[in-house]
């Protein structure tokens, strides 16, 4: 993901986590894990935009109620990217004075929508008044040169005719095929439908419609204080293959009716999608598509926050967080083929950066992550995407756990190691690996998934 797309991002992002820090760790631990609370993956609703034939995974969660947030309206509409019938169009209209922040790919080769949307809210005014959002599925319109900005371009233009706006008032998405330019033609023969058809309580169908090898669609609702103000922070997300940090095949979409300006925006997506979008990985892979979009409506009546590190922000900042935490953590549980959800955790690393490296070199081995679709808790595959990092690392205090079983300790397997037990755990649904490398002090994260034969079944005929 790149780096905030105005010049003063990063500097403005460093000034609200240093005002955050004090609460920040108590924020991380407070937020609830998805899913840990969450119905059986029976009660998932059905895919039924997704790919057809595509199984819903058993790690699935059910979409959230979500209720009107003041200042959206959406709507939905087939407009002919699949073949078969399904809603692939998805537009948001946004009330006047809307703000918007956004992160992207750090792909070398981005797509003509994140062009698009990196370039206007890099611009003079940029993220001051989007009063559009319009998201295609079924194709990336990445890689298409000239053909394929125009077609952007085009898009943005006939939206903006229709809402009243500039060109650059209109964000857009796309996700798909890459290689092929997008029809925008299609979309606009869809505008007067869509336009008809908006409304504030359609966020499952629009859920569903940016859907592609996905098996069920992904929300997640919050609700915070602004100075006795209620907000609420809605968002929701697509992706199941080519997930890795830095996002991938990723797309995100979260609205809230709080005022806030655009560059404290900018600095919350900045601080929080470090360890949410940034922390998941399913294949390794990074796309040309990934985008990650924040708007704010300012229509909750409450005041507008216009100063980065704001204290006013403690309560929406953790909302927010848990809201992009949990379609992160969704986006892991939809891994194609996936039947085990992951989390690694690296304790005693020289610095967060190293941890960080350490815990993503665990959670992207197929080495490690077939172990674990085959229910093995081999540890030593752990202990082989540990040492080729080339990450400082103490081989004689290395220590290994499963759960809460010890693998290994003080760098050999552990004397009190229980087969029985640990093949045991390796059936459950949702596994825990902790490594400490005994360098340091430092930890991180990172959510994965198992590698199994249906990751090579879904890709092996993406296009068909």
């Amino acid at each position: 993901m790149t780096k905030p797309p105005s010049t003063t991002g990063q500097k403005i992002e460093h000034a609200f986590e240093k005002a955050l820090d004090p609460f920040a760790t108590a924020l991380k631990r407070a937020t609830r894990t998805p899913g840990s609370d969450a119905a059986p993956a029976a009660a998932a609703a059905p895919a039924a935009a997704g790919k057809p034939g595509l199984a819903i995974s058993p790690l699935a969660v059910p979409f959230p109620t979500i209720p009107p947030i003041g200042g959206v309206e959406i709507a939905t509409a087939r407009a002919g990217f699949y073949k078969h019938e399904r809603d692939d169009l998805v537009v948001f209209r946004f009330a006047r004075g809307t703000s918007c922040a956004g992160v992207f790919t750090r792909h070398k080769i981005g797509s003509a929508p994140v062009d698009w949307c990196k370039k206007h809210l890099a611009g003079a005014d940029g993220g001051k008044d989007v009063r559009a959002l319009v998201i295609n599925a079924g194709c990336a319109n990445a890689f298409t040169g000239k053909a394929g900005a125009d077609a952007a371009r085009r898009t943005a233009s006939e939206v903006a005719k229709r809402f009243g706006c500039r060109q650059r008032d209109v964000m857009l998405a796309s996700t798909g095929v890459i290689g092929v330019v997008l029809d925008d033609k299609k979309i606009v023969a869809k505008l007067p439908e869509i336009e008809n058809g908006l409304e504030a309580d359609a966020w499952a169908r629009a859920g569903r419609g940016i859907m592609t090898t996905d098996t069920f669609p992904k929300g997640s609702y919050a609700e915070a204080e602004i100075e006795g103000y209620k907000v609420r922070i809605a968002g929701i997300a697509k992706g199941s293959g080519m997930i890795a940090p830095d996002m991938a095949t990723m797309l995100a979409f979260i609205v809230t009716d709080a005022d806030i300006h655009p560059n404290v925006l900018q600095a919350l997506l900045g601080l929080h999608v470090r360890t949410t979008f940034n922390s998941v990985t399913v294949d390794g892979d990074t796309s040309t598509n990934d985008t990650a979009l924040l708007f704010a409506t300012g229509t909750s009546g409450a005041p507008r926050i216009g100063r980065v590190g704001d204290r006013r922000l403690k309560s929406f900042s953790a909302a927010l967080d848990k809201v992009m935490l949990d379609l992160a953590h969704q986006l892991v549980r939809d891994g194609e083929g996936a039947t085990k959800f992951v989390k690694v955790t690296v304790d005693g690393a020289a610095s967060p950066a190293s941890a960080r490296k350490l815990a993503k070199s665990i959670a992207d081995s197929p080495l490690v992550k077939t172990a674990i679709a085959g229910q093995d808790a081999n540890w030593g595959r752990v202990v082989m995407a540990v040492g080729k990092t080339e990450e400082p690392v103490d081989r004689d205090r290395l220590a290994i756990k499963f759960g809460p079983h010890q693998a290994a300790v003080d760098g050999a397997p552990s004397p009190t190691y229980d087969e029985a037990k640990m093949t045991a755990y390796m059936k459950n649904p949702e596994i825990d690996i902790t490594v400490d490398v005994g360098s340091g002090r430092a930890s991180a994260t990172v959510w994965t998934c198992d590698l199994t034969k249906g990751y090579i079944e879904i890709n092996g005929d993406y296009r068909s």
